[in-house]
């Protein structure tokens, strides 16, 4: 982990392995470097994200965040062996197949023509599936979003509504991990207030993982059980929310206190 001590290091694993049975996904020795620049943007970064948790991803900007996130379901190719998922290496999977397990929410939402329910059966389409006109509400309700909005055009969404609508398509593929990097960044409170709500919602419901990237602490104070420092490329503590205070890493704590 670079300049985390070795008692940092076991602090790390130890925290992240609170779940029975392993964690969900285990990231170890993760390096990526810039393409133009060959600057490091990830310095050997290891992590376990428990299973049926959120985990909130916080630290200053260009840290490495959303690069760290984009690994775990291949949108850049890991080193073998550097991301498992209930211990099969990654990038030893078909990548479609793993897209559907591991899904993604975005920043902003892209819609695709037609409908909300064209929209939400989209993923299951493709494998030759089509959802039911309950099963589309079902996901929509539980992305808290109106089930009546299922026969409007997605075209005539609000961005916030939009994004709901991703994420009950991106559960019609019935994820075992939600990824999600920034999402509300672009949102009003109030939509902001129901993206989390539904993943509080999922969590309970599904005991779906869920791995979240956000600027804001005050956001993963919300609806985090554990969150995740990261800084300079390096994940240097992992605390409950409550225990972010206790903060060691000097940059970290800088962070958090600029940031509340």
């Amino acid at each position: 982990m670079g300049s985390a001590s070795d008692g940092s290091r076991e602090h790390l694993l130890d925290v992240g392995g609170l779940a029975a049975g392993g964690p969900k996904i285990r990231v170890r020795g993760l390096r990526r470097r810039a393409e133009a620049s060959g600057e490091e943007i990830l310095r050997g970064v290891d992590l376990d994200v428990p299973r049926g948790v959120v985990m909130g991803v916080i630290g200053p900007s260009g840290s490495g965040k959303s690069t760290l996130l984009r690994a775990l379901n291949r949108l850049w190719e890991p080193a073998p062996g550097a991301v498992t998922l209930d211990g099969a290496d990654i990038c030893g999977m078909d990548v479609l197949a793993l897209r559907r397990k591991v899904g993604m929410l975005f920043q902003l939402p892209a819609m695709f023509d037609g409908t909300v329910a064209d929209n939400v059966r989209y993923g299951p389409q493709l494998r030759g599936k089509k959802l039911s006109e309950a099963e589309v509400k079902s996901l929509l309700s539980l992305s808290d979003l109106d089930p009546a909005l299922s026969s409007r055009p997605a075209s005539e969404l609000s961005v916030g509504q939009a994004q709901r609508v991703a994420l009950a398509r991106t559960l019609a593929n019935d994820p075992e991990v939600l990824l999600l990097d920034e999402p509300t960044s672009a949102l009003d409170p109030i939509s902001t207030q129901n993206i989390e709500e539904a993943i509080v919602r999922l969590k309970m419901a599904r005991g779906l993982t869920t791995v979240i990237v956000s600027h804001s602490v005050k956001q993963i104070q919300r609806i985090a059980d554990l969150v995740c420092l990261v800084v300079d490329g390096e994940v240097v503590e992992v605390l409950a929310p409550s225990a972010l205070s206790e903060a060691k890493h000097p940059m970290a704590r800088r962070f958090l206190e600029l940031s509340s």
